[in-house]
């Protein structure tokens, strides 16, 4: 049996009708730059958001960096955030002008351990970045609370977490501004590159709007050095269609997780996993923990089971950040999890029968059958 890692086909013939309507639109209007389909997704996604502002721009990268920019990052600033996460976490705050901090995750969660941050924090920082890692939020209460005895911006990164919770708050509204991707594979993914900031601060919302279109306050006038981080006309009508089945989706991922979980819950030779008791997790990536793990993605991939790894080298090791202060063994729980994590399929389509395939050839895998 053959089980794609994702399958975005099938996630398309289940909306065809839907998507290609919405796409008629925006050419029938010739809205393709920002516009009116723009607005009606922000509208939405603020909404689900339980924000009063979302600001749609080119990419998660942009939302991270535009929102860095609006709250006056920038030279001479330190940034705090888990050294697990996808690049342009760093990338963003490096774009500043400003320092990355990386800090190690918690075993459990691989999310930002609150005491790390903590013994992170110098006269330089300006902010700090909770990753809401593979669709479940970071323990933001400490965060929060951290950040509120040093007078410190919080920013959510909630790129992989579109829809998840935390102690029944949205991801996105829980700091100062919320950072979203909307990169194809995500729980809400566009046709391209996409994504969005969120927030309930006013000025915050405008100052983003002028930054993502060149600094403009109206065509032609600008108050600043902005930059070309608009959303695409068709990718905001093509998310509005998928919004309003996120919930629904979001759902059938947590009963994929729970079927794993049912089937390769008792054995002691792999780490599911878990969720939070504070938390709603939407199980953007299913990343178990196995020893071997290279071999044992060999022995998936030759069964036609696509699996993925997220992510084999934490940021302190890549080329960009290596220094003498993150040697080998500075975050030893994320560098452990690096050689450790075996993603596998997880999309709303998966089938009870390819679930069962996939954990009775993982379990042959580590029985060495």
């Amino acid at each position: 049996m053959k089980v794609p890692f994702l399958d975005l086909k099938a996630q398309y013939d289940g909306m065809a009708d839907e998507i290609d309507t919405a796409i008629k639109a925006v050419i029938a209007k010739t809205a393709f730059a920002g516009g009116p389909f723009v607005e009606e997704f922000e509208k939405s996604f603020a909404e689900f958001c339980d924000c009063r502002h979302a600001v749609g721009v080119g990419s998660g990268t942009d939302a991270l960096w535009l929102a860095l920019l609006a709250m006056g990052v920038g030279e001479g600033d330190e940034v705090v955030t888990a050294v697990n996460t996808f690049i342009a976490t760093a990338e963003a705050v490096n774009f500043c002008g400003a320092r990355t901090i990386f800090v190690d995750v918690d075993e459990s969660t691989y999310t930002m351990r609150p005491e790390a941050f903590r013994a992170a924090i110098t006269t330089r920082t300006k902010a700090v970045i909770p990753v809401h890692l593979f669709g479940q939020t970071a323990d933001m209460d400490p965060i929060r609370e951290i950040a509120r005895e040093h007078g410190l911006l919080v920013i959510e990164d909630a790129c992989q977490a579109h829809g998840a919770a935390y102690k029944g708050a949205a991801a996105g509204s829980l700091g100062d501004a919320g950072c979203f991707s909307f990169y194809p594979g995500k729980n809400l993914g566009a046709y391209g590159e996409a994504g969005a900031v969120v927030t309930n601060d006013g000025n915050l919302a405008t100052e983003l709007r002028m930054l993502r279109d060149h600094g403009q306050k109206k065509k032609y006038v600008h108050s600043r050095v902005g930059w070309n981080a608009r959303m695409d006309g068709l990718q905001g009508a093509i998310l509005k269609v998928k919004l309003g089945r996120l919930r629904e989706a979001n759902e059938a991922r947590r009963r994929s997780a729970t079927t794993y979980r049912d089937l390769l819950g008792d054995r002691d030779d792999v780490i599911l996993p878990c969720e939070a008791d504070y938390a709603r997790h939407v199980y953007h990536v299913y990343a178990v923990r196995v020893r071997d793990r290279d071999r044992v993605m060999r022995d998936l991939m030759d069964k036609e089971i696509g699996c993925g790894i997220h992510y084999p080298i934490p940021l302190h090791l890549q080329e960009p950040y290596r220094s003498d202060d993150w040697c080998p063994g500075a975050f030893p729980v994320a560098e452990r999890c690096a050689e450790e994590f075996l993603s596998l399929p997880m999309y709303p389509e998966l089938s009870l029968e390819q679930i069962h395939f996939v954990a009775e050839s993982l379990g042959g895998s580590l029985d060495g059958k």
